[in-house]
């Protein structure tokens, strides 16, 4: 199993995502899912993977070799495409070539196609943007009303960002929120697990301002977490009994 997110916020873009893989509860590793294109001064790209560890390489692999343009028949990769839209697209197209080339033998083996990533960045001048892109190759893009997008295992992590994240929430409290969205998964499912990886850039920057892994015993993250737990006890120790158990009880 898997977490990324990436927030979209007015000062720039924050990506976070665990390293954890399992094919089973004696079989873990730890792979990078979090992987940055960059040219400073022209261009930061990060890409998060979550789903089958072979598909999501072979598009990592794929990427950086380059794919064909079907109109230019030049090679593109995330280095040489002129802008995030066409970075999607170029992500979306490496997903189907890897489809073409192994899902229907991967399917005949009752095994999934599956892999989803998370694009985010800018290039020159154009705007900062995040986008989702599915197995099929197709995309969603955040917007000032849902300026996180997650892949993976969501939920755990979830409601901390519905009620937290606005666009304009700044960049330093954007990391910390999704590091709280990251501590609530790997509380929940075993299945996520450390190191994490983190890229945090501002915008027009075009270079990424933090490229940062969280190990076991990193001392702010494990501050986070007990700090994270005690606001939770004291929160809901604050909030009054609900008044029609109060004879019952």
């Amino acid at each position: 199993m898997t977490y990324c997110v990436g927030i979209l916020v007015r000062d720039g873009l924050v990506m976070v995502a665990d390293t954890r893989t399992n094919a089973g509860v004696d079989n873990i590793a730890t792979f990078r899912k979090l992987h940055l294109f960059e040219t400073p001064g022209e261009r930061i790209v990060t890409l998060a993977t979550a789903g089958n560890l072979s598909c999501s390489q072979s598009v990592l692999s794929l990427l950086a070799e380059g794919i064909e343009n079907p109109e230019t028949g030049e090679l593109e990769t995330l280095l040489t495409v002129t802008s995030m839209f066409k970075a999607a697209q170029l992500v979306g197209r490496a997903i189907r070539h890897v489809y073409a080339t192994d899902g229907v033998e991967m399917e005949k083996r009752q095994m999934s196609f599956e892999v989803t990533m998370l694009l985010g960045g800018q290039i020159g001048p154009a705007p900062m943007r995040l986008y989702q892109i599915y197995s099929a190759g197709n995309a969603i893009e955040a917007t000032l009303d849902t300026p996180f997008l997650q892949i993976g295992e969501p939920k755990y992590g979830k409601p901390i960002l519905d009620r937290a994240i606005s666009h304009g929430t700044s960049l330093v409290e954007a990391l910390k929120l999704g590091l709280i969205s990251m501590d609530s998964t790997l509380k929940s499912n075993l299945g996520v697990g450390l190191p994490i990886d983190i890229v945090v850039a501002k915008r027009d920057a075009l270079k990424a301002g933090v490229t940062y892994r969280i190990q076991e015993d990193e001392p702010y993250f494990r501050d986070l977490r007990e700090r994270w737990s005690a606001a939770l006890r004291a929160a809901h120790q604050a909030i009054p009994h609900p008044p029609y158990v109060e004879d019952a009880l």
